[in-house]
């Protein structure tokens, strides 16, 4: 059956307003092949054609780590060692800057937190720990690609019926050496983000935002 414009663009709008954050997972494993379509959604995000030039090599990777694989055991204590060595950089550096202090007491927070949990959420928590490479370039605008990526697969796993948490802290991982070993990339030469899915111990609330009009202006 072919869908009608108005269909199509209904099942869009729909995603996009559940597309939502999903901290809690329960054991049930989605199939391989769900996560290869999240991925497939990732490889279709725009990226930095003109910053990454003329590659012999693909320049985006991705690395699935499953929950409670050999691979997993040696990987999440390397994020958990980020996170520590994250907490202590920033706490060394605000001690003597308050206005880096005050800028970051919500994010030292957050560290502090995962600290006392002796665990990165998302590493370990959900049935898929993926993390993206996006080669770097020049200007630097990886990160920009990587988010996109990170959005297309989110909407697809919440097409899926999956939830989908990103795991921001994979980022600082892109300066570990072993752990980009372990993804087989070059150090120094990939950007990094990750993201953990599976199926959502909860229901989770629908987006709330504001009207458009209230935030958008047509000058004339």
């Amino acid at each position: 059956m072919t869908l009608t414009t108005e269909q199509e663009n209904a099942i869009l709008d729909r995603i996009i307003g559940e597309r939502r954050s999903c901290r809690k997972f329960i054991d049930r494993v989605p199939a391989d092949e769900q996560i290869e379509s999240i991925i497939h959604a990732g490889l279709h995000a725009p990226f930095a054609a003109a910053a990454i030039g003329d590659n012999e090599n693909y320049f985006r990777r991705f690395v699935v780590v499953r929950k409670s694989s050999k691979a997993m055991k040696e990987l999440a204590p390397l994020v958990f060692d980020g996170v520590e060595k994250m907490a202590g950089d920033l706490e060394r550096a605000a001690a003597n800057n308050a206005e880096l202090r005050e800028q970051a007491v919500g994010f030292m927070n957050r560290l502090a937190a995962i600290k006392s949990m002796g665990m990165v959420p998302g590493v370990g928590t959900a049935p898929f720990y993926i993390v993206a490479a996006e080669k770097k370039g020049f200007p630097p605008v990886e990160q920009l690609s990587l988010a996109h990526c990170m959005e297309n697969m989110w909407l697809k796993a919440t097409a899926l019926g999956l939830g989908f948490q990103i795991v921001s802290v994979t980022a600082q991982m892109a300066d570990n050496p072993r752990f980009c070993r372990f993804l087989g990339i070059e150090h120094g030469k990939w950007a990094l983000m990750g993201c953990a899915t599976g199926y959502p111990a909860e229901k989770l609330s629908p987006s709330i935002r504001p009207s458009v009009r209230e935030v958008t202006t047509w000058p004339g």
